[in-house]
């Protein structure tokens, strides 16, 4: 059996899937939450300055954004509200729900209303939420890539092991003489998967632990 190849810690986190705006009209103001999930601060930054200038006439755009498992790189501004009503709780949520590698823009068109400062912090949140579920929030959890070749007649038992087992993801299957099965198995679960595949096959496989990869599996807000 190979060995396992050297590990660097990577931590999983929530991020969002695509680019997306949701609108809402709270006590006669507009909110649209627009989100982009960004590697990069340029890229965040880049997209803030398209939002502005595509709301030019908003009374306030509040850009917020994070990247990073450990948040490096952060940054807020209330945009002309009130201070600590807009982008800061925008950010403490973001923070709150584990989410990253995202920029999100509140653009608010006054209704006539004041809001207050409670009024105001919930409805910049509520908004920027709204961006998050119509961007799809993710989880990308780290997973092993390990190919496994087996006979044609242990397949069987694999499969049904793999049926139960639905943390062991199965990304490919390769027939040739043999077939070799692309898993991804989370890091936690390696030596005991290994394990109980020895013991099915009776040893009649090899197993080829590769590199980690992360893998968007889908979450939502409120899940930790």
């Amino acid at each position: 059996m190979s060995s396992q190849p050297g590990t660097a810690k990577i931590m999983n986190y929530k991020t969002v899937s695509r680019e997306a705006s949701a609108e809402t009209v709270i006590e006669k103001s507009r909110f649209l939450g627009h989100v982009k999930p960004v590697k990069t601060e340029e890229e965040a930054q880049a997209f803030i300055a398209g939002i502005r200038k595509q709301y030019w006439d908003a009374t306030h755009n509040v850009p917020v954004y994070v990247l990073g498992p450990e948040y490096h790189a952060q940054k807020f501004s209330d945009d002309g509200e009130p201070q600590g009503t807009a982008g800061l709780p925008v950010l403490s949520m973001l923070k709150n729900e584990g989410i990253t590698d995202v920029v999100v823009v509140v653009t608010r068109y006054f209704g006539g209303v004041k809001l207050g400062t409670g009024g105001l912090v919930r409805a910049y949140t509520h908004s920027a939420q709204a961006g998050l579920e119509a961007a799809g929030v993710i989880e990308m959890v780290v997973h092993r890539a390990v190919a496994m070749t087996i006979d044609y007649t242990l397949l069987g038992k694999v499969q049904n092991y793999l049926a139960g087992r639905p943390s062991v993801r199965l990304a490919d299957t390769v027939y040739t003489d043999h077939v070799t099965l692309a898993l991804q198995v989370l890091p936690e679960e390696e030596d005991e998967v290994q394990a109980a595949m020895v013991e099915l096959t009776s040893a009649q496989m090899d197993w080829v632990p590769g590199d980690l990869e992360e893998i968007a599996v889908p979450s939502a807000l409120g899940r930790r």
